[in-house]
Order: C-alpha cells, then sequence, then structure tokens
C-alpha cells in the first residue's frame, strides 16, 4: 500500500516533466484535438445564449453567464476525472506519461515564446509588420504603437501569460491534479472570451461576462503573485518594495504582479497607453529587452521543471 502511494506521488512531478519535454520538442497539438480549442467551441457556441445582443436585463445575463460558465467547468471536470479512472489501473510510469501527454494542451510556453520571438523579428522588417503581428498576441488596438510601444506591449504580455500558459496551469495541477489544470484553463479560456467590460461584437458583456471574470482573477490570485516572485527572484529584482505599488497600477488585480516585475528586473518601462505605466523611470525598450525577457521567462519555467524533477527523485529515494 505504502509503495502504491509513493508511485501515485511521483506520477505527478514526473508528469509536469513530460508535458514541459513535450512543450519544448512538438509545440502545440493539432487543433482538432486540442482541449483548449474544443473549450473555446463550447464559449462561442454558448455566448449566442449568455449574451444574445447589447440590450437586457443585467440579473437575466449575469445568471446566464454563470449557468453557462459552471456547466462548462462542471463538463471539463468530468471529462478529466473519468480519464484519470481510466488512467488509474495502469502502471506508475504509463500514468505518468499519459499524464503528462493530458496536461500538455493545458500549458503552452514554446507557443507563447515563438510569439513574442516572432513579434520582434516582424518589428525587424518595418513598425506596420511588427504592429501586425503583435495584433495576434494582444487585444488593444496597436494602430498608433511606435517601436517601443509593440516591444513593451510584447514583453507584457509574455509576463502576464507566463502566468496564465505556465505557472497557473502547473500550479493547479499540482494543488488538484489533471482535473485541476484543465478547470483553470477552462476559466482562463472563458475570461478570455468572455470577461469584458461594455460591447464586444454587438453583445453586451458587462454582466454576461463577469462571473467569467472573476472567477479567473480568484483563480489567478496566487499563482500571478507566484510568477511575479519567480521573475523577480531570478531577474536580481533590486526594487522589492516599489514592486507590490507598481502591481497595482493596472486594472486586473493579477496581471499587474509578472508585468509589474518584469518590469523592475530589466529596468523598462511598461505601459498601455491611456490605462497605466508600470516603472515609469524605466528606459525605453529596445531590441535586447526583448531578448532578455525571454531569457527571463525560459528562466522561470527551467526552474519549474527542475523543480519537478527534484520532487520526483525525492518520492523515488524514498520508495522501497
Amino acid at each position: 500500500m505504502g509503495t502504491d502511494l509513493l508511485a501515485a506521488g511521483i506520477a505527478g512531478p514526473l508528469a509536469m516533466l513530460v508535458a514541459l519535454g513535450v512543450d519544448r520538442v512538438f509545440g502545440e497539438p493539432s487543433p482538432r484535438w486540442h482541449p483548449v480549442v474544443g473549450m473555446g467551441r463550447y464559449l462561442e457556441i454558448s455566448a449566442r445564449w449568455v449574451a444574445p445582443s447589447s440590450s437586457g436585463r443585467r440579473a437575466g445575463a449575469f445568471v446566464r453567464g454563470a449557468l453557462a460558465w459552471c456547466f462548462g467547468a462542471a463538463l471539463v471536470v468530468g471529462a478529466s476525472v473519468a480519464l484519470l479512472m481510466w488512467l488509474s489501473s495502469w502502471w506508475w510510469w504509463l500514468q505518468a506519461l499519459a499524464l503528462g501527454l493530458l496536461l500538455k494542451p493545458l500549458l503552452a510556453w514554446r507557443m507563447l515564446r515563438d510569439e513574442v520571438r516572432a513579434v520582434e523579428a516582424a518589428l525587424s522588417e518595418s513598425l506596420s509588420a511588427g504592429r501586425e503581428r503583435l495584433a495576434r498576441l494582444v487585444s488593444r488596438d496597436v494602430s498608433t504603437l511606435d517601436a517601443s510601444q509593440v516591444r513593451e506591449s510584447a514583453i507584457e504580455s509574455l509576463a502576464e501569460n507566463l502566468n496564465d500558459s505556465v505557472v497557473a496551469p502547473l500550479f493547479w495541477f499540482a494543488i488538484a491534479g489533471l482535473p485541476g489544470a484543465a478547470f483553470y484553463r477552462f476559466a482562463n479560456t472563458a475570461d478570455a472570451m468572455w470577461g469584458y467590460r461594455g460591447e464586444r461584437n454587438g453583445r453586451d458583456w458587462t454582466w454576461a461576462g463577469k462571473w467569467a471574470a472573476r472567477a479567473d482573477d480568484v483563480l489567478s490570485w496566487l499563482p500571478a503573485r507566484i510568477t511575479g516572485a519567480l521573475l523577480g527572484l531570478l531577474g536580481s529584482l533590486r526594487g522589492w518594495r516599489a514592486w507590490p505599488a507598481q502591481a497595482r497600477l493596472t486594472p486586473s488585480p493579477n496581471s499587474g504582479w509578472p508585468m509589474a516585475a518584469m518590469a523592475l528586473a530589466l529596468d523598462v518601462r511598461l505601459a498601455k497607453p491611456g490605462v497605466y505605466v508600470l516603472h515609469a523611470e524605466g528606459r525605453l525598450a529596445q531590441r535586447e529587452d526583448t531578448a532578455r525577457a525571454l531569457q527571463l521567462a525560459g528562466r522561470v519555467v527551467g526552474l519549474l521543471a527542475l523543480a519537478a524533477l527534484l520532487v520526483a527523485l525525492c518520492i523515488g529515494s524514498a520508495r522501497p
């Protein structure tokens, strides 16, 4: 029995290593088999019922949004639990491999890294090419951004999505296994698609998307601060006292923490025009700052992989 418990314990950290390794080598799976794409399709279809027009009662829109979100989350968690039950009779090492393959689509470091690199590469060709590439990464208006602002936006997105696409899924996997990671990914995807203030594509999401936005805020609260702390530690951050105040300058309760840590660690100014400015005394972002930001984010991912390896080795050494 003790051996079984140890085997079950070692499967989790090994699965993280498998997921990060597969992500590094192969990147994203085909959209046809991608679970996050499936979540997006459910949310897109449900949107027609949740927010049917730009007018309607607030209470009704909020209830529809909450019910559709809860139903989708239940489907995701239920499917994850069913998969775990199916894997439960497998050998522990095969469970670890399968869990890693199932976890991989719920995180996306390589894709994030490549997209940020692509923005810098496009910017070296022309400002318009950089703006066009950035538009694939962020939802803000990029038409008036200059070269430094394009870089700032790419670095901000790197810091924010390092949490959303890597740290937070692994955090919830460590806490609640595959169902936890899938639950978080659904919540984060719902926030990205529904968590708007005001009208978008002819639908009013002010109340219809409020549940999705708040759920993501709650689930991302601790991982966002962990991400920021890791960026600060690995980036030799000296402005720890300034970090909390800078993080709170953004409207989001979470995204400011990794973005502020990145700005302070790189000593660059990061801003969203008309909304916030992080580390206003910092330098304007240059080409080398994008490379430094990617290197720093890569260190965070590497540290997570190392932590998973050490936990697996510790558990493995305790086995009889």
